[in-house]
């Protein structure tokens, strides 16, 4: 139907029955009368809609679809358009309030920072992340030069040039961060950072590895390949010299084998292709075979006893046997002579532990966070001489990880140490699980 239609046959009708209502009583009660009726109808019509649009002014000032009046004859129709409207938008409105909260809490969430400027570097907003790497707080920063909160003249020399292509790498706050600018819509900008202290960390640990399996794997095979050039060129050497650098030779060829070895097991363990396969551990033999190693690799130099009261666990003999044997075979090396080291299973708390308790030199503070770093020796030249390979604390380490133990380190210098394997209670085996 035509919509003028619509608003005006209504308005005309009612006007021709206030006007026929006039008509009528000027028939009955004379012109005056008949015309101050007419008079008083439309007032009357004109009150209404007055009164109608001043509701809608009101309406307007807070337009909310609960607070629309219902409206009479042709406002009828109009506040039924608003409610319309006003429904469809704010469905629209809710419909980006969740989009905004689900953007906003995916913001929240990533690793890396984001910053949001305006074209003259004002912050107006920014992730936790952000906040982290930056040292920013929104609230407290919001509408701040971004230049003014990061003092760094590398990032402010790269603002200034507006190079970015090229993210920009500086180290701030203690942290390395990779940091680059992009621009966003015609009048913001977009501040991206990535936090690369684990990569630069992880990447300084796999340039030291090299280094350091090289030196290790240089040394003997320098003295092997000696020996030999002083075989070959001198070939009437005596049999007891010829015998003193063979002994020479055996030895650094089987600390070059150990190494290689406990290098294969590091390996093996860190790889997805080896998982761990839990069977029933028999504790009691098991510790008993490393005190006899223990004992062997002391010869008699310290004091080595066990305490086993522990149950047995769930877990792989062949691996415990590594990392239970290279706590014992590290209190040998760094416990004086007439010193004395136990070796202790039992229940904490009701979890398994297995604790080397020594007396020996002990270690500092400043190094118990190290200690399972590959190659990393508290004294070199005492490792060397014991044939230590330097790898010996990071196998525990990754043993320990598999079965979902920890290891905790106390030590106190120059009165001894104590490596203690935290198994979970769930490892306990028993005949039910």
């Amino acid at each position: 139907m035509n919509p003028h239609l619509v608003f005006w046959v209504p308005a005309g009708l009612r006007l021709a029955l206030v006007l026929a209502g006039g008509a009528l009583v000027w028939h009955f009660f004379g012109m005056f009368a008949g015309l101050v009726v007419a008079l008083i109808g439309v007032c009357g019509m004109l009150v209404v809609q007055l009164q109608y649009l001043y509701q809608l002014s009101d309406w307007l000032h807070d337009p909310r679809s609960a607070r629309l009046p219902d409206g009479w004859g042709a406002w009828t129709d109009i506040f039924s358009r608003l409610y319309k409207l006003r429904r469809e938008d704010e469905r629209n409105q809710a419909e980006l309030a969740e989009w905004l909260a689900r953007f906003r809490q995916a913001m929240t969430l990533l690793p890396d920072g984001v910053a949001i400027m305006d074209d003259v570097l004002f912050l107006e907003w920014c992730n936790p992340a952000a906040e982290q790497h930056l040292g920013l707080q929104l609230e407290r920063d919001k509408g701040m030069r971004v230049t003014n909160l990061v003092r760094s003249p590398e990032f402010i020399d790269y603002i200034i040039l507006g190079r970015y292509e090229q993210p920009l790498t500086l180290t701030l706050r203690d942290r390395k961060l990779i940091v680059q600018i992009i621009p966003f819509e015609n009048r913001r900008q977009i501040l991206v950072t990535h936090d690369a202290t684990e990569s630069e960390r992880i990447e300084r640990m796999r340039r030291d590895f090299i280094a350091n399996a090289s030196h290790e794997l240089r040394t003997p095979l320098t003295v092997i390949n000696g020996f030999l050039e002083i075989a070959l060129s001198q070939p009437d050497l005596n049999v007891q010299t010829r015998m003193a650098h063979l002994r020479l030779m055996t030895e650094q060829g089987r600390r070059m084998q150990n190494l290689v070895e406990d290098m294969l097991t590091l390996t093996r363990l860190e790889s997805i292709e080896y998982p761990l396969r839990p069977e029933r551990v028999p504790m009691r033999p098991l510790l008993e075979q490393i005190l006899q190693e223990t004992q062997a690799l002391s010869g008699g130099r310290h004091t080595v006893t066990l305490e086993a009261d522990g149950p047995d666990i769930k877990g792989s003999t062949d691996e415990l046997r590594s990392a239970f044997g290279n706590l014992a075979s590290n209190a040998v090396r760094y416990t004086p002579d007439g010193g004395s080291i136990r070796l202790v299973w039992r229940v904490v708390e009701g979890k398994p532990e297995f604790a080397v308790v020594d007396n020996g030199i002990g270690i500092g503070p400043e190094h118990l966070s190290r200690l399972t770093e590959r190659f990393y020796r508290v004294d070199k030249s005492r490792s060397r001489e014991t044939q230590g390979t330097g790898l010996g604390l990071a196998i525990v380490k990754h043993v320990l990880l598999r079965h979902g133990a920890t290891l905790a380190i106390a030590s106190v210098p120059d009165k001894g140490s104590t490596f203690a394997a935290r198994f979970p209670a769930a490892s306990i085996y028993s005949q039910e699980g």
